[in-house]
């Protein structure tokens, strides 16, 4: 039983590591402190894409389940769990393109929203004579 609970905790987390991904720069719209958080967010998910390493998370889940007496599985956690489930796994490349732009458009957002609280302060050249 606790191997059991202890892969669904392995599972939210990992879902709201996804989540926090896509939509990490529109908190930093209202908390902007936390850009830093998703950039790092952003750069391991690109990380994990690029190298095709896997997810500590996903080897933890793996780990979790054999203990609790399942089997593990040999895909990843987006494999498993989102391909062909919320888009066709031969469009994960125009998944991960959205995923993309969405944060991109929320990175805009957060420069524009930095630029509105500290506006650049004009210099002004004066003659020191």
């Amino acid at each position: 039983m606790g191997y059991q609970l202890l892969t669904t905790v392995i599972l939210v987390l990992h879902f709201g590591f996804l989540a926090y991904l896509a939509v990490g720069g529109f908190l930093a719209w209202r908390w902007p402190r936390t850009i830093w958080l998703h950039l790092l967010a952003a750069g391991w998910g690109v990380l994990v894409v690029a190298a095709n390493l896997t997810c500590p998370l996903t080897a933890a889940e793996h780990w979790a389940r054999r203990r609790s007496g399942q089997v593990g599985f040999d895909e990843g956690f987006v494999d498993r769990y989102l391909a062909d489930v919320i888009y066709p796994e031969q469009y994960a490349w125009l998944a991960r393109l959205v995923l993309a732009l969405v944060v991109a458009v929320s990175w805009v957002g957060v420069l524009r929203a930095a630029r509105r609280r500290h506006p650049r302060s004009s210099l002004r050249w004066r003659s020191s004579h």
